[in-house]
């Protein structure tokens, strides 16, 4: 099928490329009523407009608009080219001046098909034909079916084309330029090799000690005893971290320690986590703007989270207009410049937006190019001044075939199916300022060298006597919060809860997770692609790196949430010895995604010890004895099947519902209000703040599972062999706080980009009293685990001191007391 040159026809077939047929997105095109598409367009006529729902206008429509014209002409089809080439030929034959040089760059570009040559021409095409179609639009239209501003985009275009079309003294050019500059970035000096080993670099081990430092007093004065009372060995390793869930995660998240800091916790934080909103989170508190203030941060939301991400007047403002330009399109310039193989996809596009609307302050005046690499954020912990933060991303590993499995035909790919039901399908990267790691390979590179390429565990050499500077923060975030990347099957799981109760889905479920195995293959949105270190370093890394890393120049990484919505992995890194975690769950779905049993699997494929077993929320309608034998049943090998574990539970829960309603006793957690309302610990639910406690002791399928620690029960924390305590907080409805609720108030959505001050407001509100019922709960754990420490330390050097001894009287050089002189 071929569409009109320029038609709407084209633009939705090719946002649809990937993701449907054409007939389905026609036939819903047209069920769209006539008040939706005047709204589609609708500006609002003052600020306050609209935020019954915590929306100022029509957000998500311009999101839909603003992404599908940069895909057009990402991906331009054979018409749209012609088109721009009879216009640039018209346009060329008008000019005059500089005709035969500007005939001969045109040619050379098109000949040119490197990552920089197709952007550039495909903006300069775009360009052009918007120039076009934009003079043919009637003035009447304007106001009725597009908003006024939308005369202004013809030029936000033809200035941002200019600008990067690499002509000497575009902005292109200067970019490029500063790219060889060491005094601008001294990283591009220095050589840089894979470092093979799981133990924590060198970095990091110098922050602990120093943190370990600053943390002694915040511990003495959190606990209210003698600084000097407290050895340094007995201080408690304490981690946080946060979900994922967008700028709901971010926003109550930032609430959510915001009263740590204000309770005098977060000071006593060694490390922090976060996935998703979470990383946000932890990107905007190390800024120049914040400088790890949380109060500041909380003020930079409320300027900037009241204008959609992609509000075109605004967006197009900020990548046209000096200061901002130049450091939001960096990161883009360089990475096509310098990488022939490189593309600019969706989530490069998502990233930008997301670094013009929040790592610029308020007034722009105020933006530093220091913001924009995440390992300038050295600066703000290398003393020990603040947790280190830790951010993540997946690479969703498919397996491919063996050779050998190939030759084996149906025995094969059911031999391949099932390794590939053992073998965890994502490998989860840690992201530190100080370096880029993987735990599944066991190796790592400085986060410096991001962006430039390796070979064989070496930086590959440059081409032109340079390597390429960091990757930039902007794209960095696009990755952190890219859920939109997500598989087919975690896409149905979004949707079954809406469509559940139409008439026929028994059977349309039924067909599609017979199938889920293939569409958790299938992402519609490509993830984002930077190089891959890992390249040709067969044999070389550990024995769970998958073959497929060695063989790919390039590696696709995506929202970590995908795998765990809780990055609790990286925290359990052998060396950071975490004695304390504290979790914050904002995620959408609280109870039935149960994101703390995951773990589980890969506590024990990774032979964890301290793990507290069969912790998280009880599945719904079951009793908490059929909570205790369903989780010691499923000890799972892998994380991946941990999580297959959770998903097949679900027909049994279904089952279980139908029989507590034949008896006449309630369900748990059926309606989307119940899934976030406070539990009743006694009776198997969890409430604001609950606390779990491992075992050291080596574990079999018979040991019971990790019970709840109530404040009767904090003794268990000192016992000797104690594991981890984790302290859970999910984001639920208060009392405290009327009127808003996670799971039916229409702005706390995950897919939701615009918060008001007031809105924000409320939900710090929530995150606060939240905290405040289970702060006097946490301080007892986190006492309790020092005295453990403690205990432990004191009756350690008492045996040595007796060992010691008994070694002197062996050898006679000791003296027993009573029979020496006056001294003994």
């Amino acid at each position: 099928m071929r569409y009109h040159r320029g038609s709407l026809g084209g633009l939705v077939a090719k946002l649809g490329l990937r993701t449907a047929p054409r007939s389905k997105i026609t036939r819903i095109g047209h069920r769209v009523p006539i008040t939706w598409q005047r709204n589609f367009f609708s500006t609002p006529k003052s600020p306050k407009a609209n935020t019954k729902h915590g929306k100022l206008g029509s957000s998500w429509p311009v999101a839909v608009i603003t992404g599908g014209l940069f895909i057009w002409w990402l991906y331009p089809s054979d018409e749209f080219a012609q088109l721009s080439d009879k216009n640039l030929k018209s346009r060329q034959r008008s000019s005059e001046e500089g005709q035969g040089e500007d005939d001969n760059d045109t040619r050379s570009g098109h000949d040119d098909q490197s990552a920089w040559a197709n952007f550039a021409r495909g903006l300069e095409n775009f360009t052009a034909v918007t120039d076009l179609e934009w003079s043919t639009l009637p003035d009447k239209l304007v106001g009725m079916i597009v908003p006024e501003w939308s005369k202004l985009i013809p030029g936000y275009l033809r200035k941002l084309q200019r600008e990067l079309s690499m002509s000497p003294g575009s902005l292109a050019d200067e970019i490029w330029a500063e790219a060889h500059d060491p005094l601008i970035h001294p990283e591009i000096r220095y050589a840089a090799t894979v470092r093979v080993s799981s133990d924590l670099c060198n970095e990091e081990k110098t922050f602990l000690e120093r943190r370990r430092r600053i943390a002694r007093v915040a511990l003495a004065k959190y606990l209210d005893l003698e600084e000097e009372e407290i050895h340094p060995d007995d201080i408690p390793t304490i981690a946080m971290c946060g979900s994922g869930g967008g700028l709901r995660a971010l926003i109550a998240g930032t609430g959510s320690i915001l009263a740590t800091d204000e309770d005098g916790l977060f000071d006593c934080v060694t490390y922090t986590s976060g996935v998703s909103g979470s990383c946000w989170l932890q990107a905007l508190n190390l800024t120049s703007f914040n400088k790890g203030r949380l109060t500041n941060l909380l003020e930079h939301l409320k300027d900037r989270a009241s204008t959609h991400i992609a509000y075109p007047p605004v967006a197009f403002q900020s990548l046209v207009s000096m200061p901002t330009n130049k450091y939001l399109l960096s990161g883009v310039v360089e990475k096509l410049r310098g990488d022939t193989s490189a593309d600019f996809g969706l989530v490069d596009l998502y990233g930008v937006l997301l670094a013009a609307r929040y790592l610029v302050p308020k007034g722009d005046l105020g933006v530093c190019d220091r913001d924009f690499k995440l390992s300038n954020q050295r600066q703000y912990i290398q003393y020990g001044q603040l947790p280190m933060p830790i951010y993540t991303a997946v690479r969703h590993e498919i397996p491919d075939l063996a050779p050998e499995e190939a030759d084996a035909g149906i025995f094969g790919v059911e031999s391949a199916k099932e390794k590939a039901n053992k073998d965890p399908w994502f490998q989860w990267y840690e992201i530190t300022p100080y370096e880029l790691f993987c735990e599944e390979f066991g190796a790592g590179i400085p986060t410096w060298a991001m962006g430039r390429k390796f070979k064989d565990g070496k930086d590959v050499p440059p081409e032109h006597g340079f390597h390429l500077p960091e990757i930039r923060l902007p794209l960095l975030m696009g990755i952190f919060g890219s859920a939109f990347c997500a598989s087919l099957s975690h896409y149905y799981r979004e949707i079954k809860p809406l469509v559940q109760g139409l008439a026929g889905f028994g059977t349309v479920d039924e067909l599609i997770s017979t199938r889920d195995g293939d569409l958790s293959k299938v992402h519609p949105f490509d993830p984002a692609r930077i190089p891959n270190f890992a390249y040709g370093m067969h044999g070389k890394l550990a024995n769970t790196t998958p073959r497929s890393i060695y063989e790919n120049e390039h590696i696709q990484l995506m929202d970590a949430g995908m795998s765990n919505n809780l990055p609790i992995y990286p925290l359990l890194r052998p060396g950071r010895n975490v004695d304390v975690l504290i979790a914050f769950d904002a995620s959408a779905d609280i109870k039935t995604d149960n994101w703390l049993s995951v773990v589980d699997g890969y506590a024990k494929q990774r032979g964890i010890k301290g793990w507290p077993v069969g912790i998280g929320w009880p599945n719904p309608g079951e009793s908490p004895s059929q909570v205790v034998k369903e989780l010691d049943d499923a000890q799972a090998k892998s994380s991946q099947e941990a999580a297959m574990k959770v998903r097949g539970a679900e027909e049994v829960q279904k089952k279980l519902r139908e029989e507590a309603r034949n008896n006449g006793n309630p369900v748990k957690a059926e309606d989307r209000e119940s899934k976030f309302a406070p539990g009743d610990q006694e009776s198997g639910d969890l409430g604001y703040c609950t606390v779990w406690v491992g075992t050291n002791e080596e574990r079999t399928a018979n040991s019971p599972r990790s019970r709840i620690i109530t404040e009767p029960d904090t003794w268990k924390l000192m016992e000797p062999n104690a594991g981890i305590a984790v302290v859970y907080l999910p984001f639920l409805s208060n009392e405290k706080v009327p009127g808003l609720s996670p799971g039916t108030t229409d702005f706390l959505s995950t897919w939701n980009f615009i918060y008001t001050p007031d809105q924000i407001d409320q939900v710090v509100q929530l995150a606060r009293a939240n905290y405040n019922e289970g702060k006097g709960q946490i301080r007892s754990t986190i006492r309790a685990v020092y005295e453990r420490k403690k205990r432990t330390r004191e009756a350690t050097e008492r045996t040595r001191r007796q060992e010691r001894y008994r070694a002197l009287i062996r050898r006679g050089e000791g003296v027993r007391l009573g029979e020496g002189d006056h001294f003994s």
